[in-house]
């Protein structure tokens, strides 16, 4: 064993007690028996309620086409998650997977890729897995960079992402490593930004200042599943820092739509009221954003007869609320008359630790779009930190936090507002997330979009580790008649039968008899 060897076997990164380089062929919670069978099962069921991805292995599982790629997936770890790392390596890919997010992971999904189809929890057999639900911000992106670490300290030549972590992770190490920056986690205030300073600092330790070049010129492309990163990898494309090509799934609109809209609709509702137990009919709930998440969670509580209005920016999406009778107003003029606040906006800072002393006594708060940041936790925990507030915990991922100095909480006292997952996803926190027939169609195009890229990924730039100077990448959504696709391929599990234009009718607007249908402009 070399010193560097050595070195990699004995560091713990931080507090988790992990070696930074662990060489582990998979971590999870749980792997006995019981939280084995009860994941495939419930793999087994999903995988009836996912035509698309079940189609896909159908059509293509002969051919292999992701033979040779190596995924590695940063997206949660979930039943339907799973039914996608089952179809990339049934169509013939490598993968490595870990969750994006701390409180997404179902743990029995996780064991049961793990284990795999063929293996057992004694024997495990399937695809190498760092997720359990609840882990710290250390242990996630200790996780993450387990995912990214194949054998022989080989890396991916694909990437799967949903927020943009692992696109981040690598980008930041390789910038880091040609500017000759050591990385210093004290040069931030952010805690989490600290964490993957740390990573990178301990890396370099490790490793060398060479570990991310090498990683990242393999690095072919990257699919991209939500809006959050989707706008990091504009905003590279703008600077001229992208380092591969990219496709953008969100805005396929069997993915923004579907995911964001009906699966937003059928899973706010079910995580409050795991959370809570609290009627929803009659109470004030405010939605922060109306975009296509905002929609989807206005509909949700409007489906159990909440009184709803929502904050908005954009004159266009206000509109839009204003036309299905939904007040428009803002968070200062409602914040103390307001039972139920969720954040929808993919922006930062929205909620406030000063509005959250201002919110009636118990009043629920949480977030449903990406990140944490949009409801200002580290907010609350400062005043924790001085001794204004209390965190009590109900159950996890459930809090009361106590106002110890209001006034207008029972009997003139401190009041009290319950937050869901830390301000974290709430569908997935508190609840399973969306349901396996919108992931379909999500992860059907995650799945053309990887087999896409696998293909023929330098028709959109190629990687400039590799080829520097070479054809800037981009970031391309999918074809429209693929987004046809996609939604042809769950047509039949609700009984539809389209209509089929004839020669003349198609000519007369102007389109092909067999699609697409719509200019790449429409909106849906």
């Amino acid at each position: 064993m070399t010193p560097e060897e050595t070195v990699e076997q004995t560091q713990t990164f931080l507090n988790t007690g992990l070696p930074l380089f662990a060489d582990l062929p998979y971590k999870v919670r749980d792997l006995s028996p019981d939280t084995v069978r009860f994941g495939r099962k419930e793999m087994d069921l999903a995988l009836v309620e996912m035509p698309g991805l079940a189609a896909l292995r159908e059509q293509h599982a002969a051919a292999q086409p992701l033979t040779g790629a190596k995924i590695m997936g940063s997206l949660h770890m979930t039943i339907q998650t799973a039914v996608l790392i089952e179809t990339l390596t049934a169509l013939g890919a490598e993968v490595r997977w870990v969750s994006c997010n701390i409180f997404s992971t179902q743990d029995h999904a996780a064991a049961a890729v793990a284990v795999g189809p063929d293996g057992t929890a004694d024997a495990p057999a399937g695809v190498p897995v760092y997720a359990w639900k609840g882990e710290t911000l250390e242990e996630y992106w200790w996780c993450t960079l387990q995912a990214l670490e194949w054998p022989g300290a080989e890396g991916p030549n694909l990437i799967l992402d949903d927020g943009g972590d692992a696109s981040l992770l690598v980008h930041l190490g390789y910038e880091l490593e040609k500017a000759g920056k050591t990385p210093d986690p004290s040069t931030t205030d952010n805690g989490e930004l600290k964490i993957v300073l740390s990573v990178l600092r301990d890396v370099r330790e490790a490793r060398g200042d060479r570990y991310w070049h090498a990683l990242a010129a393999k690095i072919r492309g990257v699919s991209e599943e939500t809006t959050t990163g989707v706008h990091r990898l504009y905003e590279r494309v703008t600077n001229g820092t992208l380092l591969f090509p990219a496709i953008n799934v969100n805005d396929s609109v069997t993915k923004s739509k579907f995911d964001n809209v009906y699966g937003c609709r059928h899973s706010l509702v079910d995580a409050i009221m795991r959370a809570t137990d609290v009627l929803i009919a009659g109470k004030r709930a405010l939605i922060l954003g109306f975009g296509d998440v905002g929609k989807g969670s206005v509909a949700s509580l409007r489906g159990q007869y909440a009184r709803v209005s929502v904050t908005e920016v954009d004159p266009i999406c206000a509109l839009q609320a204003c036309m299905l009778g939904l007040d428009v107003v803002t968070l200062d003029d409602v914040v103390a008359d307001t039972d139920i606040f969720v954040t929808a906006t993919g922006n930062f800072g929205v909620i406030s630790a000063a509005h959250m002393a201002r919110m009636k006594h118990n009043a629920i708060v949480c977030n449903i779009g990406h990140f944490d940041n949009e409801i200002d936790m580290a907010g609350l925990e400062a005043l924790r930190a001085k001794g204004a507030v209390e965190k009590i915990e109900i159950k996890p991922q459930v809090h009361e936090w106590r106002f110890l100095n209001t006034t207008h909480g029972p009997d003139g006292g401190g009041h009290s507002i319950i937050v869901l997952a830390e301000g974290r996803l709430v569908n997935l926190g508190c609840a399973t997330g969306h349901p396996s027939l919108v992931m379909s169609a999500s992860f059907t195009n995650q799945t053309i979009a990887q087999m896409e890229l696998h293909a023929n990924a330098e028709a959109y730039g190629v990687n400039q580790v590799a080829n520097p100077g070479g054809a800037a990448p981009q970031v391309i959504t999918l074809p429209k008649h693929l987004d046809e696709l996609v939604a042809r391929l769950h047509l039949e599990k609700f009984g539809a039968k389209l209509t089929q234009l004839s020669a003349e009718q198609a000519a007369y607007i102007g389109v092909d008899v067999e699609g697409p249908y719509k200019a790449d402009h429409y909106r849906y």
